[in-house]
Parts: structure tokens; sequence; C-alpha cells
């Protein structure tokens, strides 16, 4: 999406100097969809997260049926 700003044309997507643009803070520093580094640590959170989940269901102790004795 282009904006028009003093006469410049210029993108608001994620380029190189799109982290100038914005001042973040806390979490919305790390994680944001302004800059390039922002979307990057939301996917690889994401990621991350179904890896833990897959994990922790593969890795999960099985139940084991137990046997009446008669």
């Amino acid at each position: 999406m282009a904006n028009r700003s003093s006469g410049r044309w210029y993108c608001t997507m994620a380029g190189h100097d799109a982290g100038n643009q914005y001042q973040f803070t806390g979490f919305a520093k790390y994680f944001n969809s302004y800059t390039l580094q922002g979307r990057k640590n939301c996917v690889l959170a994401t990621y991350a997260g179904i890896a833990a989940i897959f994990l922790f269901f593969k890795l999960k102790p099985k139940k084991q049926k137990q046997i009446a004795e008669k």
C-alpha cells in the first residue's frame, strides 16, 4: 500500500527502513507486523508452539490397560 507524504511516495509494507519509522517498546518490540524482524519472530514462535504441542503428545506416556485378575 503506497501513501503520499510530503510529495514522495513510499511503501508502508515492512521494508528496510520500516523499523526506524515506528518506536516499539516491550512485547511489541519483538513481535509486531510492521517490521520484517517482528514478523519473523511471530512465525518462529508459532512454529515453536506447534512443535511443542506435537512433542507433548508424542512423548506423553501411553495409558496402559489394566488386566483384571480372575
